[in-house]
């Protein structure tokens, strides 16, 4: 057996071994051959990677190039990238990650001070929006086909928090503290050695312990810098759950920083839309039925249901593509189901809250 990094899975994989969480509850059973929605819930559970059978006999089993699990480029994709606002994107947050490279090994590695107006104000120009063309999520969307090194996944949850503050009504105070909190979570990261970050092989369970640290890593960076002490916290806490079941302090909600429940959603939205080896972005509708079967115990009520909501209706209207080949445009959302609205396919209307085996499978 082999141990295979989470971003490296490919549907047809079978597990060969039980797959538990943090607080020993099990995700996917030994044996399992493994399809696009069990990878995607084993991201959610934040696991690293999974030993996968030998390829030999069942390995044959896994997806061929080609085949049905492989998402192509959707016209929908296409339209976002042609977009004169995706151009213009595209280019200032690849020249804004290469700064923030620097900046980051330079608070890491040298100590050096942190300019807080400087980086939020970098990130704030990305998002300024004239209300046409993609919204900010369609453009982190169709980025996905760069490397998600800790430094573009820094700037994409920067981002998220940015406009996730402004959904929560929060003032422009709030609001920077979470941009900057946001763009600063995983710094400590990068005190982590590389050969462990990038290992393809079996971790060991020292390594696992090693990249654990990471949040007080982080903590310890950011702890004597002259920057708000939330910030701080969100490097320290954003893998916290109200449940009790993240890490390194398993905290439960009451004890959990409030900026840092909310870096820890757009972390997770973050990785979870992450494009792998054999797919694009997962589509928005698919995480968003996982938060909702799998995560409202585990995040702050209040912020979960609003960020559901507010990502959901960012597509009202849009063209999607159901798992039977069904096309049709959303134009109501359940709120008791986010995931699952209703379409108007042609003169027919379907409610997916009905029609449980059904589901959204893209943008078209």
């Amino acid at each position: 057996m082999k141990r295979v990094r989470i971003s490296d899975l490919r549907p047809g994989m079978k597990t060969g071994e039980d797959v538990y969480s943090y607080n020993n509850q099990m995700i996917v059973p030994r044996g399992s051959v493994l399809d696009d929605k069990m990878i995607t819930r084993l991201e959610f559970y934040s696991v690293l990677a999974v030993r996968i059978a030998d390829e030999e006999g069942d390995g044959e089993e896994a997806v061929p190039a080609g085949e049905q699990e492989i998402i192509n480029t959707t016209a929908y994709s296409e339209k976002v990238k042609n977009s004169k606002q995706f151009k213009k994107f595209e280019k200032s947050f690849l020249e804004t990650t290469e700064d923030f490279k620097s900046r980051f090994t330079d608070i890491a590695e040298n100590g050096s001070e942190i300019n807080s107006r400087e980086m939020i104000d970098s990130i704030t120009g990305l998002v300024s929006d004239d209300g046409t063309g993609p919204s900010v999520f369609d453009m982190l969307h169709n980025m996905r086909q760069y490397d998600d090194l800790t430094y573009m996944h820094s700037m994409n949850v920067a981002l998220i928090c940015n406009v996730f503050a402004k959904w929560l009504g929060m003032s422009k105070e709030e609001i920077d503290i979470l941009t900057l909190g946001g763009l600063l979570h995983d710094i400590g990261k990068l005190k982590i050695p590389d050969n462990i970050i990038r290992k393809p092989d079996k971790l060991s369970p020292a390594e696992y312990n090693i990249i654990k640290t990471h949040p007080l890593q982080g903590y310890n960076i950011l702890k004597d810098k002259n920057i708000d002490e939330n910030v701080k916290q969100c490097a320290l806490m954003h893998h916290e759950r109200c449940d009790g079941s993240g890490y390194p302090l398993g905290v439960t909600s009451d004890k959990i920083n409030r900026y840092a429940k909310i870096v820890s959603i757009a972390d997770v939205y973050d990785a979870m839309t992450a494009a792998r080896v054999y797919r694009g972005p997962l589509c928005p509708f698919k995480v968003i039925g996982i938060f909702e079967s799998e995560g409202l115990h585990k995040y702050d009520g209040h912020y979960i249901l609003t960020f559901l909501e507010h990502i959901a209706t960012t597509y009202m209207n849009n063209r999607v593509r159901l798992n039977n080949g069904m096309e049709g445009d959303v134009i109501f959302m359940n709120r008791n189901q986010y995931s699952r609205p209703m379409l108007q396919c042609g003169d027919k209307f379907i409610d997916l809250s009905r029609e449980p085996e059904l589901y959204i499978e893209t943008f078209v």
